[in-house]
């Protein structure tokens, strides 16, 4: 597997977790209306967000270059 390829497999997984705990921690959020799960939840959705868009730019200038 190219550097290329493991660097994309690894930002897919790691969007997905962050999207995934954002999820786990609204659930928790709506039972409980702990003011830290929200907040937590919040910045792992913006950091997936973030991840998610950077894995885009990452795959789109990639191809330009011959790694």
């Amino acid at each position: 597997m190219s550097l290329r390829g493991f660097h994309i497999i690894f930002i897919l997984i790691a969007t997905l977790l962050c999207l995934g705990l954002a999820y786990f921690l609204y659930g928790g959020y709506r039972q409980t209306a702990s003011a830290i799960e929200g907040v937590i939840a919040l910045a792992s959705l913006g950091s997936g967000l973030i991840l998610g868009g950077y894995g885009v730019w990452f795959i789109r200038k990639s191809r330009r270059l011959a790694l």
